[in-house]
């Protein structure tokens, strides 16, 4: 099911979209679409590299598989 949002982006962007929607003949939202779901791969490399630099820094702890187990009652 998709839902609406209301977005609002700086002329000359909109403008490029519209450019490559015509070329390959796709809608302003199937190209938004790809783009966020393409984005989303990106913002979970920062993610990573976060949580690494947060169990570097010893903000996070890293849990072993078979602690991890234990905490959940599994051994």
């Amino acid at each position: 099911m998709k839902k609406a949002i209301n977005l609002r982006i700086d002329e000359s962007l909109l403008e490029e979209l519209d450019t490559y929607a015509k070329e390959l003949d796709r809608t302003r939202t199937y190209l938004i679409e790809k783009a966020v779901s393409n984005y989303f791969d990106t913002l979970d490399e920062m993610i990573s590299d976060k949580r690494i630099d947060d169990i570097k820094a010893g903000k996070s702890e890293m849990l072993s598989l078979e602690d991890v187990a234990i905490q959940l009652g599994l051994k």
